[in-house]
């Protein structure tokens, strides 16, 4: 009776799964990274700190590394008006690593929900939405988006009025419930969760012309007064920095200790102009222009000397960026360049650099997040306070199914040398590297990039893929030795050689 009821659950299930499949549409698909990389990636070799202090080595960092990482993604499509989509990733998995499951035994626990969402349409509309974790990127052209590109929970709605004009409006949470609360009235976590939450709200106007394509947007948050109490000290974000991308400056004693506000939530705001001009074919012009603003939410005890001033946490700035280049039969030369506002020095009316929530900058790919932007990238994803200048030639092939990439590019800073007698340290420029911010670059520093990306495409769906960079690091010790403490750095160069073997399908 037993194997009667068992043969007829198990029918019923495949009747259940066949019923069902008739119904809905499966699509997979996916990547398989599998990589192998050498090289220096600090620009610190030893720091000293205090007048009597020693030398201590700053680079512990391996040399060597090899590394995996899954990404699966299922949809399911039950029309063209309606679908479900999970993203899973596995990784990223570092060989011998027991806790991303790389070490002797594997099974580790490191299956991680990287997007779910539903996709509908509005009935007999050209009304559609998006909601669930999902990737998230402001329009940009010309060097990726300088204000976020990342996953997020919202909700997207977009409608297409003609084939030219289109509307994209939307809602993204990406901070909620990360406030543990604080010691009063006799509690640990008194007000825990309370005006923690951070809220954006854009649009955007797509127009898609013959040789032009614009897409003006603008983008307000909300940001709660405690939205950030505990960052990076309890609780953190998988991508950002929102530390050092929203808040006014690296390397500061007391920034973190900000002052109480009555306000509830301070506003942000960010705008955004970027057009591409391709009716010059074969000739490309990209031009991407943003503003970005925080409110001040508090102050801070900034000391210069021994004195302390009062400094804002407001933050405001701008950034332009462009890139030209002409395609030829053996390839793509270009030129690509950028300029954003710095810090004036004066720590009262904030900082003048333009705020972020994930920049994801990628002219190039080993400070940026170009090429594949895995394994020792992602140094410098924000070009605030920054400007650069560079030369390219992308796609270069003289051999069939493989080609090169060789850019050069120098990243200068605009921040004002005086703010240097703010910082802790003489090594505080190095604050936001390898962090998802950038390095705080005066107008006396400058550092030079050099990539070469060799892609052989062995298979239509297996590519391996050869990268070497170089960092020649021009940061000025003289400038900084001037910081608020007695100390010193010993910088190096930076460089790397990575491996990558990558099936898509």
């Amino acid at each position: 009776m037993k194997r009667i009821c068992t043969l007829l659950l198990a029918a019923g299930m495949l009747l259940g799964v066949a019923t069902g499949a008739s119904a809905i549409d499966f699509k997979a698909k996916g990547q398989w990274l599998v990589g192998f990389a050498g090289g220096e990636t600090q620009l610190l070799s030893k720091t000293r700190k205090g007048a009597d202090g020693s030398k201590q080595k700053y680079d512990n960092a391996d040399k060597f590394a090899a590394q995996q990482r899954i990404r699966l993604q299922l949809d399911a499509v039950a029309s063209e008006a309606l679908s479900g989509t999970v993203f899973f990733e596995i990784g990223d998995q570092t060989w011998g690593h027991a806790g991303s499951g790389g070490a002797l035994g594997a099974d580790g626990k490191v299956v991680e929900v990287k997007r779910a969402y539903i996709d509908w349409a509005v009935p007999d509309t050209d009304l559609k939405f998006r909601m669930g974790i999902q990737g998230v990127a402001l329009p940009n052209v010309a060097g990726g988006s300088a204000i976020m590109d990342t996953d997020a929970a919202a909700v997207t709605a977009s409608y297409q009025f003609n084939e030219n004009v289109g509307l994209t409006a939307l809602w993204a949470r990406p901070v909620n419930d990360n406030f543990a609360g604080e010691a009063s009235h006799g509690v640990d976590d008194y007000h825990a969760n309370y005006l923690d939450n951070m809220d954006l709200f854009a649009l955007m106007v797509p127009v898609k012309l013959d040789g032009f394509e614009i897409t003006p947007w603008a983008m307000y948050g909300m940001l709660g007064k405690n939205s950030l109490k505990g960052y990076g000290n309890g609780w953190g974000t998988v991508d950002g920095n929102l530390n050092h991308t929203l808040r006014p400056y690296p390397g500061i004693t007391g920034r973190d200790d900000i002052g109480n506000t009555s306000k509830a939530y301070g506003s942000m705001f960010w705008a955004g102009l970027p057009f591409a001009i391709t009716a010059w074919d074969p000739l490309n012009i990209e031009v991407d222009i943003n503003y970005g603003y925080v409110e001040s939410m508090g102050r801070f005890d900034a000391s210069k000397n021994g004195v302390h001033k009062r400094g804002s946490t407001e933050r405001q700035g701008w950034l332009a960026k462009a890139l030209v280049e002409y395609k030829m039969d053996w390839g793509v030369p270009g030129i690509f360049g950028w300029y954003a506002s710095g810090d004036d020095g004066n720590v009262k009316n904030g900082s003048e650099r333009m705020p972020s929530i994930v920049p994801m900058g990628n002219f190039t790919s080993f400070m940026g997040d170009g090429n594949y932007g895995w394994m020792w990238v992602d140094n410098s994803l924000e070009y605030a306070g920054t400007w650069g200048i560079g030369l390219q030639v992308r796609d270069m092939s003289f051999v069939e199914d493989l080609k090169h990439t060789f850019r050069v590019a120098y990243w200068g800073g605009t921040n004002s040398p005086s703010m240097v007698k703010y910082m802790d340290t003489a090594y505080s420029w190095n604050d936001g590297w390898y962090s998802g911010a950038s390095p705080y670059l005066t107008t006396n520093d400058g550092l030079l990039e050099l990539n070469l990306v060799n892609s052989y495409q062995m298979y239509e769906n297996f590519d391996v893929n050869l990268e070497l960079g170089y960092i020649a690091n021009f940061m000025d010790n003289d400038t900084w030795k001037k910081a608020n403490t007695p100390s010193s750095f010993q910088k190096q160069d930076a460089w790397k050689a990575q491996l990558i073997f990558a099936y898509s399908f």
